[in-house]
């Protein structure tokens, strides 16, 4: 299954020329998942060849506008471009009555329908799921409700072997191999070995999005074991009080949590405007939790 993210937003509250505020893409099979849209966001989509097209599900973590003020443009750029296929829309409280409010006011109607979801942001249980992933919340403490988001795929079927595969199957029995099965003769006897035509499925695989909040321990059983974690590190560990008092955190925080939580890889961002030099970040999470890589606007990523 394909599973791949691309950054398009590094910044956080306040806007500076060299960072957007935050957002990202993942493209899993041939469906687009965008997590926050802050302002810009559909240009970044452009910007990176990302077919809004595709796009069918969007999940906001929390209601400060750098985290949202892109989506009533981004729905619009939507309509004009005749779009009539349904949007999925999970958030907190009040992002229904924003976006609708917006909407009534400029006297736009949409040519597609738009299913808002609303989040509980307190507690961790499975928002969502079609047939190829679940999404399930990641509760934040942050200064408004907020919730991160855990995806994950769903267990695939088995490969088959196609170089051994016999010509006089049918599509019945090839879809038992794919299910697990042996093939059986008509006395019940195996007739071709499940183990010997498949190979196994290739592992599930997982992305957990953890954004504004300070360092919480409660997240680290939820992520445990992703193959990719993104977890908002706005201040340096010698603002640990500024990040406290903001209900943010470090990079060194952030990197204790991947490593108490044994996941694979840690992608940093939402960086405080204050900094220009984005190494120091990288340098203090690495001293943590050694893969770790640094929110980069257009970064792709394959999970």
């Amino acid at each position: 299954m394909s599973f791949q993210l691309t950054i398009l937003g590094t910044g956080s509250a306040t806007p500076v020329l060299t960072r957007n505020p935050t957002a990202h893409y993942l493209h899993i099979e041939q469906d687009g998942y965008l997590i926050d849209c802050g302002e810009g966001t559909q240009n970044q989509l452009l910007r990176y060849k990302l077919r809004p097209t595709r796009l069918k599900y969007i999940f906001i973590t929390h209601l400060h506008g750098d985290h949202y003020f892109g989506l009533i443009g981004l729905i619009s750029t939507l309509n004009m471009h005749r779009r009539t296929e349904d949007l999925w829309v999970f958030g907190p409280k009040g992002l229904a009555e924003i976006i609708t409010i917006q909407l009534k006011y400029s006297d736009a109607w949409l040519n597609f329908k738009v299913h808002f979801i609303e989040t509980e942001t307190e507690k961790s249980y499975q928002l969502f799921e079609n047939e190829s992933v679940t999404v399930t919340t990641i509760p934040l403490i942050h200064r408004v409700p907020c919730c991160g988001f855990l995806i994950k795929e769903k267990k695939g079927k088995r490969k088959l072997r196609k170089e051994v595969l016999p010509n006089d199957l049918s599509i019945e029995e090839i879809k038992d191999l794919k299910d697990g099965l042996d093939i059986l003769d008509k006395k019940g006897a195996i007739k071709y070995s499940n183990a010997t035509l498949t190979k196994p499925e290739i592992e599930p695989k997982s992305y957990a999005f953890c954004s504004d909040t300070l360092f919480h321990e409660p997240i680290i059983d939820i992520v445990k074991g992703v193959d990719l974690l993104y977890h908002e590190a706005t201040f340096l560990e010698d603002l640990t009080p500024r990040a406290t008092q903001t209900c943010h955190s470090t990079a060194a925080q952030a990197a204790e949590i991947a490593k108490r939580a044994n996941v694979k890889k840690l992608v940093i961002g939402h960086y405080s405007s204050r900094y220009k030099d984005l190494d120091p970040f990288l340098f203090e999470a690495q001293k943590i939790f050694t893969n770790t890589v640094l929110s980069i606007e257009g970064l792709s990523l394959e999970i």
